[in-house]
């Protein structure tokens, strides 16, 4: 299939370029710079550069891929923590919002039939049990920009006439390229194992899946992947080789 993978140069997109590409794909991957469009095709992919928040750009640039499925994996993200400080997020924030429409329309204008989003499984409001897919959001605590912006971009993808939507929430990420080496709590996800459930999505699954690792004990913070390892295959323990 032709794959548009919009952030292909981002933490989990640098993952996802050789699994799509080794699984028969025609990919072509969107950075906003020249070199980072290069670091694709050295991946195997069609590099594109190309500014989300320029729809016309947006449209033309997926115009040429003729994509089959577009995967979302957009992210505008510090490349440390100072803190976690809420203003580190803004750029984040927007970029699930604006981004997101700018992507959909331009989909929805070229009759894409299908959709892959990232989204996030650290939000959950708290309650008993490991969180599922059905579990209300939780905006406190001072994340409302967060939440915001992440209801908007799941409601933006899943609600769009004519394509079948997957969004998928990841764990907190770690493994290369992450801000942690190692997993720092329940709920944690490696980038492998993230890349892998989207590719996964491509031709498997509708709705919305946490994607994340099993926590024993049912901590705080813990999600449940029981939907993902059934519908999708998911796999926790996937790593490249």
């Amino acid at each position: 299939m032709n794959i548009f993978l919009a952030g292909a140069t981002g933490v989990i997109g640098r993952r996802l370029v050789p699994l799509l590409r080794d699984a028969g794909h025609a990919v072509t991957g969107t950075s906003r710079s020249q070199e980072k469009a290069s670091a694709i095709e050295v991946l195997g992919a069609r590099g594109v550069v190309v500014d989300v928040y320029d729809a016309r750009a947006l449209l033309k640039a997926m115009s040429a891929a003729h994509p089959d499925v577009v995967i979302h994996q957009l992210t505008d993200l510090p490349r440390s923590l100072d803190g976690g400080r809420p203003a580190e997020f803004e750029a984040n924030a927007r970029l699930r919002i604006e981004g997101t429409k700018n992507l959909m329309a331009a989909a929805a204008v070229l009759g894409v039939r299908r959709v892959v989003a990232q989204s996030i499984a650290f939000a959950y409001a708290p309650g008993p049990g490991p969180r599922v897919e059905t579990n209300p959001l939780d905006p406190g605590g001072g994340r409302a920009a967060t939440v915001g912006a992440v209801v908007s971009l799941e409601d933006q993808v899943l609600n769009t006439p004519g394509i079948d939507a997957v969004v998928l929430r990841y764990g907190r990420l770690y493994g290369p390229g992450t801000w942690y080496a190692a997993p720092g709590g329940p709920g944690a996800l490696h980038v492998d194992a993230a890349a892998h459930a989207a590719l996964l999505a491509v031709a498997k699954g509708r709705g919305i899946y946490n994607i994340a690792e099993d926590d024993a004990g049912g901590a705080s913070g813990a999600v449940s992947s029981e939907k993902a390892k059934r519908e999708l295959g998911f796999d926790a323990g996937f790593r490249m080789r």
